[in-house]
C-alpha cells in the first residue's frame, strides 16, 4: 500500500474538475514512497490520466510531457531515451548498456524500449540526473520507472476500444479485485494494430511500417500473515511490427523491395516479499527474470535493383538486407533492509542497506550481405555475458524541524565476457561507485528548497564488430589501427550539481517545481561512425570530458473549477571536449560542439477544462529546438511544434472521446544519418531522416465497472 497525503485544494479529474482535496502525487521509484513536492531531485510523474488524455500506446507518446527528455527511433518504436542530452540512440551489433534505464514493476527492460507499452500503466516516474545509489550502472543520466495498475480490495476494471486513421484500432480490457481472503489479483490484455505512416511505392503497399502489438499484464498480491506481503507481477509483449522507416527521397514514401521488421517477444516476471514484523526493521526481497527474443532488420539499400534502369546510374544499384536476431535473458536478486521507527539511528535518522546481484546473457545472430566475400547470406554471431554485484546504503536524517540531509553510496563490480565469430574476444571489468548527498530546507509548510550533488556511472564495453568488420573488409591500415586501439572502451562517470525549489501557493492552486543543474562528464562514451562507400562501421569512443547544464520548470495552475493550466519547460546547454572522429580517413576534432540529441529548449504547455454536463477537453502544444543526430557528423533536426487535443463526454461509467495528435501535420525528424546510399546520386554522402508521427486522430470509448 502507498501512503497518500492531501496536496491540492482542487484538481482536474478524469473528465472533470473536482472542488475538493485530492491525494498528492507519490513518487514510487525510490527506496520508500515519497510525495513529489517533498522529494529532492528533478522528477516528473505522469499518471494514468495523462497517459489516457494523450491516447498513448507507447512510452514515446508521453515522454514529451517531461522537460529535457528526448528519444531516438531508428526502429518502429523508440528503444532509447536521452535525459539532459545523455543517452544512447541505437544498437546494432555490439552490446549496449544504456545511460537511461527503464524499469517496469521492478523488471529491468533497459535497451528493450519497444516493450514499454502503456496499457494498464498507472504511473511513469522520470528521474533526471544520476541515480547511483538506487539503480547503479544503468542510470548514469536518469531512470524511467513504470508501474502497472495494482489490484484493489474491491472489484473494478474497464473495457477500452479505439479506432483511428491509418487503419488503427485497439481493444483492451483489465479487471482486478479480491480472489480470496487476503488475496487480490489483476489481469489485463490489449491488442493494438496500425498500418503505420509510410507508403511503399515499389510494392504498392501502405503497411510495410505497420504496428502489431499484444500486451498482457498480471498481478497477484497475497498476505499470508499480518506482517508478510507477497507481490507477483508478470508481463508479456508480442510485438510484430514492420520497419520501413527511411526513404532515399526523405519523404514518407519508400522504394524498398525487402522491407524490414522490428519484432520482440518478451516474457518477464517479478516477485517481491515484504516482512514488517518488527518495529526496528523491514526486510524486502526482490527476484526478477526476463526472457526476450528480438528480431530487427531492414532493407539496407532502401530501394530495389532496376531503380536506375535507363538512366546514367544503371548498374550502380545493390540489394541487401541486414538482420539482427538477439536472444537475451536477465536475472536479478536483491535483498534490502529498511529501518522502522524503532530502528532509527540517534532517534532522527532512517536508513536503508541492501545487496544486489544481476546477470545478463545475450546471444546475437546477424544475417547480412558480405560485400568483401560477396556472400548473400553471411552470418555473424556473438555472445555476451555480464555479472553485476553491488552493495548500497542510504541515510535520511532530520537535522532539525526544517533541515533534512540524505546521503547514499553504492559500490558495484561488473565483469563481462565477449566473443564473436570473427575471433574477437574481450573481458572488461571494473569496480565503480556512485551516490548522492542532498540537503533540504523547508522554507514554509508549502515550499521546499534543496541542493544536491550526485555521482553516476556507466560500465565500459566492447567494439568487437567494428574492428572485425574493418579487418575482414580490408579497410585502410590507419583505420584498422584506430579501431584496434578502441576494442574496449572505458566506463563513464558523471557528477551532477543541482539546486531546486518546490512550492504550492494561492491556496494550493499553483504548484511550481524548478531545478537548475550542472553535470560534469568524464570519459564520456560517444557513438561515432566511419563510412567507406556503402560500408560503414559504428564504434563507441571515450571523449576526455563533456558538460551539460540547464534548468527544468514544471507548473500547474488551477484557474477555477473549470480550467487548469500547465507548463513544462526545459533549457539545456551541452558541450563535447577532446573527441576525435574519422572523416574521410582524417581525424576531425569535435571539441566545443553540442552533444547529440540535446535540444536547447523543450516545452509542453496546455489546458484541461470542463464545459459541464459531462463534457471535457484537453488542448496542448509541445515543441523542441533543433539538435544534432550524431556526435560524429553535423546533420541536425528541424525545430518543431506539435498540437494535440482531446474532447470527450462522460455519462456515468461510460466515456467517449475524440482525440488527435500533431493536428497541424508537422513533419519532424526523430533519427538521422549521414552517408551515401542513393545510386541515382552515385552514393554521394547526404543526410537521411526518419520522421515522427504525422497527424493521427480517432475516437476512443471506455466503460468502467
Amino acid at each position: 500500500m502507498h501512503k497518500k497525503v492531501i496536496l491540492f485544494g482542487c484538481c482536474l479529474a478524469a473528465g472533470g474538475l473536482a472542488a475538493e482535496p485530492i491525494e498528492e502525487v507519490v513518487v514510487t521509484a525510490g527506496f520508500r514512497d515519497t510525495g513529489l513536492m517533498s522529494s529532492s531531485g528533478s522528477i516528473s510523474v505522469i499518471d494514468a490520466e495523462v497517459i489516457r488524455e494523450r491516447t498513448a500506446q507507447h512510452l514515446e507518446q508521453v515522454l514529451n510531457v517531461a522537460p529535457n527528455v528526448n528519444f531516438a527511433a531508428g526502429a518502429s518504436r523508440a528503444r532509447f531515451v536521452q535525459i539532459r542530452g545523455i543517452g544512447e540512440r541505437s544498437q546494432f551489433v555490439d552490446p549496449v548498456d544504456p545511460s537511461v534505464g527503464m524499469v517496469i514493476d521492478d523488471i529491468d527492460i533497459s535497451g528493450l524500449g519497444g516493450a514499454a507499452t502503456m496499457f494498464d500503466v498507472q504511473q511513469v516516474d522520470i528521474l533526471r540526473g544520476p541515480q547511483g545509489t538506487r539503480f547503479g550502472a544503468s542510470a548514469l543520466a536518469g531512470m524511467i520507472t513504470m508501474r502497472s495498475a495494482d489490484p484493489g480490495e474491491e472489484l473494478d476494471g474497464y473495457v477500452d476500444g479505439l479506432a483511428g486513421n491509418y487503419q488503427t484500432w485497439r481493444l483492451g480490457a483489465a479487471v482486478g479485485g479480491p480472489l480470496a481472503e487476503n488475496v487480490q489479483g489483476r489481469l489485463g490484455v490489449q491488442q493494438y494494430r496500425s498500418d503505420g505512416y509510410m507508403e511503399n511505392d515499389f510494392l504498392g503497399r501502405d503497411d510495410t511500417n505497420s504496428q502489431d502489438e499484444l500486451t498482457v499484464r498480471g498481478k497477484l498480491f497475497f498476505q499470508p500473515a499480518a506482517n508478510l506481503d507477497f507481490q507477483f507481477a508478470l508481463f508479456h509483449v508480442d510485438i510484430d511490427n514492420g520497419y520501413d522507416g527511411f526513404s532515399l527521397d526523405n519523404t514518407r514514401v519508400t522504394l524498398s523491395d525487402e522491407p524490414g521488421q522490428d519484432r520482440q517477444k518478451t516474457t518477464a516476471g517479478s516477485f517481491k516479499s515484504i516482512w514488517s514484523g518488527s518495529d526496528v526493521v523491514t526486510l524486502e526481497a526482490i527476484v526478477t527474470y526476463l526472457d526476450a527474443d528480438l528480431d530487427y532488420g531492414y532493407d539496407e539499400d532502401w530501394s530495389h535493383v532496376g531503380l536506375c534502369d535507363g538512366t546514367d546510374c544503371e548498374g550502380w544499384e545493390y540489394s541487401s538486407t541486414d538482420n539482427y536476431r538477439r536472444d537475451r535473458t536477465d536475472g536479478r536478486i536483491e535483498l534490502r533492509l529498511l529501518s522502522g521507527e524503532a530502528g532509527e539511528l540517534f532517534g532522527n535518522t532512517s536508513w536503508v542497506t541492501g545487496v544486489y546481484a544481476y546477470r545478463r546473457d545475450e546471444h546475437l545472430r546477424r544475417e547480412f550481405y558480405d560485400y568483401d566475400l560477396d556472400i548473400e547470406n553471411a552470418v555473424f554471431t556473438s555472445d555476451y555475458q555480464r555479472d553485476n554485484l553491488a552493495v548500497y546504503g542510504e541515510l535520511d536524517s532530520r537535522l532539525s524541524e526544517r533541515w533534512r540531509m540524505t546521503a547514499g553510496l553504492r559500490v558495484e563490480r561488473f565483469d563481462a565476457d565477449y566473443s564473436d565469430s570473427l575471433d574477437v574476444s574481450a573481458g572488461p571489468g571494473e569496480t565503480l561507485w556512485g551516490g548522492e548527498l542532498a540537503l533540504d530546507y523547508q522554507l514554509t509548510d508549502n515550499a521546499l528548497l534543496y541542493g544536491l550533488v550526485s555521482r553516476g556511472y556507466k560500465v565500459g564495453g566492447v567494439n568487437g564488430e567494428a574492428l572485425g568488420k574493418a579487418v575482414k573488409n580490408d579497410f585502410d591500415p590507419e583505420v584498422i589501427a584506430f579501431l584496434s586501439g578502441r576494442l574496449e572502451f572505458d566506463s563513464e562517470t558523471l557528477v551532477n550539481w543541482e539546486l531546486g525549489w518546490k512550492g504550492r501557493y494561492f491556496e494550493d492552486r499553483l504548484a511550481v517545481r524548478l531545478a537548475a543543474f550542472y553535470m560534469d562528464r568524464s570519459d564520456m562514451q560517444l557513438k561515432a561512425w566511419y563510412n567507406q562507400g556503402p560500408l560503414f562501421v559504428g564504434y563507441i569512443d571515450n571523449a576526455a570530458s563533456g558538460s551539460n547544464w540547464g534548468a527544468e520548470l514544471e507548473t500547474q495552475y488551477w484557474l477555477n473549477a473549470h480550467v487548469a493550466l500547465f507548463a513544462n519547460l526545459g533549457w539545456l546547454e551541452t558541450e563535447i571536449e577532446d573527441f576525435e572522429v574519422l572523416v574521410d580517413e582524417q581525424l576531425v576534432d569535435k571539441s566545443g560542439r553540442d552533444q547529440a540529441h540535446a535540444p536547447a529548449y523543450q516545452f509542453n504547455i496546455g489546458t484541461d477544462f470542463v464545459f459541464g454536463s459531462g463534457f471535457y477537453g484537453r488542448l496542448e502544444v509541445e515543441g523542441r529546438d533543433q539538435y544534432y543526430f550524431s556526435d560524429s557528423h553535423d546533420e541536425q533536426s528541424d525545430s518543431y511544434q506539435l498540437l494535440h487535443a482531446r474532447f470527450g463526454y462522460r455519462l456515468g461509467q461510460f466515456d467517449i472521446a475524440l482525440w488527435g495528435r500533431n493536428l497541424t501535420d508537422e513533419d519532424y525528424q526523430v533519427r538521422g544519418f549521414y552517408f551515401g546510399n542513393d545510386p541515382r546520386k552515385f552514393y554521394e554522402p547526404e543526410a537521411y531522416y526518419q520522421y515522427g508521427e504525422p497527424r493521427v486522430f480517432g475516437v476512443e470509448a471506455r466503460y468502467k465497472f
